[in-house]
């Protein structure tokens, strides 16, 4: 009995209190925002009582398997997926009413929902070692640049973007996965050779890095983004770019590897705004929507407007116009946070993703090992360059493109594979995993 009692995780389940409390309180004040009545039933918050009861059942029966991994970690993405699940049901009628393509969004946010917190839950309970993701790490980088191909070749073309495979009645978004193979990739390569990557050679008194052994991650890393270039994903890019220069630095504290990269970077963000109408509309979205205020500039200024409306306390749950914005339910759902949430909202939102990043940053210092510090700190950097990129999009801080916001988002390849990551940051914080 008393080594149950040690086992168990109390800080969690201590945590798991706040989501469970938002999600019932905030399922509730939809309905009855959206009825204008003060009568209810406990059928009308089912989703709210199975999510809570589910995260719970997590947290008991990772403490039943003694599992000692962070305490933190799963609360805050329990709270951030509590959110996204509030934001998407609120969105979901209205939705359906303008688009009936939209009528099933807000149960398909719940299955992925679902389906990630069981992903979650089965690499913490079953995953014994991650050796081997180390062990096949030309496989994964394989089979990563397959799928993009095939995805390029094959795919469902959906707003001028080939993102897409269909596999009847089921829809997946390839680079996602993607991604965390790249981290994959380039977490074991670069512990195979840190030691030379970190060193140089001269010629004729000039430092050089040691390009041959630079060469097959750029390969991989270069390819990764030409294809999705070709597909016209440019946030997928923007991604991918900003992993690998990440994870360079991590591994080599070289400050070198970092301006080479920003001033390619430059230049080619120079180059695609000249010759990609594509970027340039975005750019010009992000200096001046005005110009196009009805077509390319509506959306922008639709959130800017969402954002203005919520002041500091929101307009309410429910309450709000944040349909107005198309893409409301993907690239723009921090808008709609600002409008019925408000200042304190989004500022609070903003903290949570600040706490994910600190928790993942701190996984990995702690991790017993090269390859798992920087897969750690490979999966913390997808986390925080999405958040960054898109709520800096819509704050019109940078140019926006088309990223998911992590667990808020509706969509169901992004949200999998970001439980994905949390799962195995997850597993490396358990210090009794063998790595």
């Amino acid at each position: 009995m008393l080594a149950a009692l040690r086992r168990f995780r109390l800080t969690e389940f201590q945590l798991l209190v706040v989501p469970s409390l938002m999600t019932v309180v905030g399922l509730l004040t939809i309905f009855l925002a959206r009825t204008g009545t003060t009568t209810w039933t406990w059928s009308d918050i089912w989703i709210s009582l199975a999510y809570v009861a589910f995260i719970f059942a997590m947290s008991i029966w990772f403490s039943l398997r003694g599992f000692g991994g962070d305490e933190v970690l799963f609360p805050i993405v329990a709270t951030l997926a509590g959110i996204g699940l509030l934001v998407i049901q609120r969105l979901g009628p209205d939705l359906a009413a303008q688009d009936p393509r939209l009528s099933g969004l807000a149960a398909k946010q719940v299955v992925y929902l679902a389906a990630g917190l069981f992903l979650l839950w089965g690499i913490v309970v079953f995953v014994r070692r991650l050796d081997w993701l180390r062990r096949y790490k030309y496989t994964w980088a394989f089979c990563g640049l397959l799928l993009m191909v095939v995805t390029m070749v094959a795919g469902t073309s959906i707003g001028g973007a080939r993102l897409w495979l269909s596999l009847g009645p089921i829809t997946i978004q390839p680079s996602e996965l993607v991604k965390i193979i790249l981290v994959v990739f380039l977490a074991a390569y670069l512990d195979d050779y840190r030691g030379l990557i970190t060193g140089s050679y001269r010629i004729w008194r000039i430092n050089l890095p040691p390009i041959p052994y630079l060469l097959p991650m750029a390969v991989m890393w270069g390819m990764s983004l030409l294809v999705v270039i070709f597909q016209n994903d440019f946030g997928t890019a923007l991604l991918f770019f900003g992993i690998f220069l990440a994870m360079l630095y991590i591994a080599t504290g070289r400050m070198l590897y970092v301006l080479v990269g920003l001033i390619l970077f430059a230049a080619g963000v120079y180059g695609a705004y000249h010759a990609v109408p594509h970027v340039a509309t975005r750019i010009q979205n992000w200096t001046d929507p005005w110009r196009d205020p009805l077509v390319a500039g509506f959306q922008p200024i639709q959130s800017d407007y969402a954002l203005a409306a919520g002041h500091i306390f929101g307009a309410g749950l429910g309450f709000g116009s944040p349909t107005a914005i198309p893409q409301v339910y993907s690239d723009y759902v921090f808008a709609a946070i600002g409008e019925e949430l408000g200042l304190l909202g989004s500022v609070a939102v903003v903290l949570l993703y600040l706490l994910l990043i600190t928790r993942g940053a701190l996984i990995a210092l702690r991790a017993n090992g090269g390859f798992p510090q920087l897969l750690a700190a490979g999966l913390t950097t997808i986390l925080a360059v999405q958040t960054l990129i898109i709520v800096g999009g819509v704050l019109r801080l940078i140019p926006l493109t088309g990223i998911t916001l992590p667990f808020i988002s509706a969509g169901g390849s992004a949200l999998l594979t970001n439980f994905i990551a949390v799962g195995l940051l997850l597993k490396i914080s358990d210090a009794g995993t063998r790595l």
